[in-house]
């Protein structure tokens, strides 16, 4: 009975994929690199479901994890079992892990060489999250975001035996742009959790308030904030776009796709005047694709 709805929980994680800003693991990739990159998916959404309560209390992640039943609905002692399954996927002895889609890590884990420091950074963004629920500053922000979304990168490049320093940089760049795109996107969706991803030197700053916040449209004041947070975003994309020139062959197809995916969403935040509250602005396939192929023609650094 677990074992079946454990299955159709993982099923239902990495299906999710199909609905992120940029393709995870397209099928123009070596297979060793989709099965690997799928896997790193995989944790992260758990981890990020996990984080914000979106497992079904008493499910069967909580008990694949091992948590007593009293704790179930705790989130923090949710994210400290998958810490704990994290430990043993890096174990060398002993019983591996619980959960399916931590075990799935173990080959790629022992292919790539990689070390826990970007997973447990993962796993540490959604521990502040159940703590902070405001920022009051931009570089605030960033340091979230050096902990929920550059690890994303950092692995890509350490699946595909890539990493370099500088690579590594460009790489961290992206990634803040594209979590502070969905941001944006998810204004609406993130207040009804109780959590603001904005700054608050820059709500001060353009005169928004909560209340604008939490309306069923976005009012000037809104508009403009959102506009202003969208160019930093896109900055962050155009410093880290030689990243795409500076690697060859289907890595930089599919790094072309995810800088794409952070310019089609921000540009799909433009066409909607900036009014990110009437619902999340999506992009077309066309417009992903057309920024994808623009990205394609960036040159290394």
């Amino acid at each position: 009975m677990v074992t079946a709805a454990a299955d159709e929980s993982v099923a239902e994680t990495l299906a999710k994929a199909a609905h992120e800003n940029f393709p995870v693991a397209p099928g123009f990739l070596p297979r060793a690199w989709r099965d690997d990159l799928m896997a790193v998916y995989g944790y992260a959404r758990l981890v990020d479901d996990i984080g914000d309560g979106d497992l079904p209390p008493g499910g069967s992640d909580a008990v694949l994890l091992g948590v007593a039943p009293e704790r179930q609905d705790d989130r923090t002692a949710l994210l400290d079992a998958l810490a704990a399954d994290l430990d043993r996927a890096f174990a060398d002895s002993g019983p591996g892990p619980g959960h399916p889609l931590v075990r799935g890590l173990v080959p790629t884990i022992r292919r790539a060489g990689l070390t826990p420091d970007p997973f447990r950074a993962l796993l540490e963004a959604n521990r502040v999250d159940q703590r902070v629920r405001r920022y009051e500053t931009q570089a605030q922000l960033l340091d979230y975001c050096e902990l929920s979304a550059n690890p994303v990168g950092r692995l890509v490049l350490a699946i595909t035996g890539t990493a370099t320093p500088e690579r590594l940089r460009q790489s961290d760049a992206i990634c803040t742009g594209l979590q502070l795109v969905e941001h944006l996107q998810d204004v609406a969706e993130d207040l009804a959790r109780g959590r603001i991803y904005l700054p608050a030197t820059a709500m001060r700053r353009f005169r928004v308030t909560e209340k604008d916040l939490a309306r069923p449209t976005a009012n000037a004041s809104v508009r403009t904030l959102v506009a202003y947070q969208t160019d930093r975003a896109r900055r962050l994309l155009d410093e880290g776009a030689p990243l795409v020139g500076g690697v060859h062959g289907r890595l930089r197809l599919l790094l072309a796709g995810f800088l794409g995916g952070g310019y089609a969403a921000a540009h799909a935040i433009a066409q909607a005047r900036y009014d990110v509250l009437a619902g999340p602005p999506r992009a077309s396939r066309g417009r992903l694709l057309y920024a994808a192929a623009t990205a394609l023609r960036q040159r290394g650094t």
